[in-house]
């Protein structure tokens, strides 16, 4: 109110939310700024500091990060005493992490990104094993890596959109449309190929591109960094990022803010179907030969890494950071338990124990996040 006149003017406005315009910093045809008491108030490096860690924390790839270097400390540690016994920093040994971790980790990602936009994915390991197979069969036939990568990158896209199609359009739940659409391939593999594995020897230039041997790494951890990188960006740092945590966390506030659902979960499904595909070549060079049953299993690996990372199973929470960690803890605890010289049966059954604690680990933190 002005105290001259007793009427409100434009320089004493009360703003939304307690916020008062300042009359300094209005001018003819500009409008008023809105200042809040917090504008004044001196942001800290600590405060900055807290509040990223709050968010990474809400995200879940904080307390996954520090379990990995826990359980990293502890190897080293144990290699130091019994290198002998634990050959856990061997090149031989890292060697094999660095070629299994990405593939896991990329299979992670794609299927940690529908899990947060709301849908999963059961035919994951299906596809993986008709993309490896269309690969393997361009290359052996005569067509150049590159051709060949491409028509397994567009069949995993297409098998994915075909899901995704399925659940917006005629709202069949994902689980049950890609569990079929699971059976579905596993068979069309058979149909394709025989029940014979297909096989390829691939030219020194794409093994050096795919796996080339970097030392104590392979080349397919440089395809899991470029992979992560991209996806970060993408989801963490980018609007459509934003579209998929609201999409999963709440569909109809995010429809009622005009995000289209069906489109965002369409593009969460069309990134499951690149990363299938870009896994499934990985393994295809590596291996020489792929089988029809070469995927089996492997979406209920991609999920538990995704899981094990943060994500949460109900939608709307996760980070590219923590699947990443997710499929990195799952296999070194494989490792663990081989170089230990623990049975092979004993493999499945500590990381099933860790999932279910991971899942449950999930459930707390997101309950402090929110």
């Amino acid at each position: 109110m002005s105290e001259r006149s007793g009427q409100v003017t434009a320089g004493s406005v009360p703003a939304a939310g307690g916020a008062v315009a300042d009359p300094d910093a209005t001018t003819e045809g500009v409008p008023a700024r809105k200042r809040t008491l917090a504008d004044s108030a001196p942001v800290s490096t600590s405060d900055r500091l807290a509040e990223r860690l709050r968010q990474i924390r809400g995200r879940g790839a904080l307390e996954i990060g520090l379990v990995f270097v826990l359980v990293q400390l502890g190897c080293i540690i144990y290699y130091l005493v019994d290198p002998a016994g634990f050959p856990y920093l061997e090149k031989s040994n890292f060697n094999v992490l660095s070629q299994s971790i990405p593939v896991l980790a990329i299979l992670a990602i794609g299927a940690g990104i529908l899990i947060i936009a709301g849908e999963f994915d059961l035919s994951l390991g299906a596809n993986f094993t008709f993309c490896a197979l269309v690969f393997t069969r361009w290359y052996s036939d005569g067509s150049s890596a590159w051709t060949a990568t491409g028509m397994a990158v567009l069949t995993g896209v297409a098998i994915a959109l075909l899901n995704a199609l399925l659940v917006t359009k005629a709202k069949i739940p994902s689980f049950i449309v890609t569990l079929g659409m699971m059976l579905f391939w596993e068979g069309a593999a058979l149909f394709y190929n025989g029940t014979t594995a297909a096989l390829m020897i691939p030219s020194d230039t794409v093994k050096q591109v795919f796996t080339a041997d970097l030392g104590f790494f392979r080349g397919q951890a440089l395809w899991m960094l470029g992979v992560g990188v991209v996806f970060w960006l993408l989801v963490h740092r980018h609007r459509l990022g934003n579209h998929i945590f609201a999409v999963g966390g709440n569909p109809a506030a995010a429809r009622a803010i005009s995000i289209n659902p069906d489109r965002v979960k369409i593009i969460a499904f069309g990134i499951l179907g690149v990363c299938v595909a870009l896994a499934a070549v990985l393994t295809a060079v590596r291996t020489g030969s792929v089988q029809p049953g070469t995927g089996r299993g492997m979406e209920l690996k991609a999920i538990a890494a995704a899981v094990v990372g943060g994500v949460a199973l109900s939608g709307g929470r996760g980070s590219v950071l923590g699947m990443v960690l997710g499929a990195a803890l799952i296999l070194t605890v494989q490792d663990i338990l081989l170089l230990g010289g623990a049975p092979g049966f004993y493999l499945d059954l500590f990381v099933g124990l860790i999932i279910v604690a991971a899942a449950f680990f999930n459930r707390l933190i997101e309950g402090k996040a929110k």
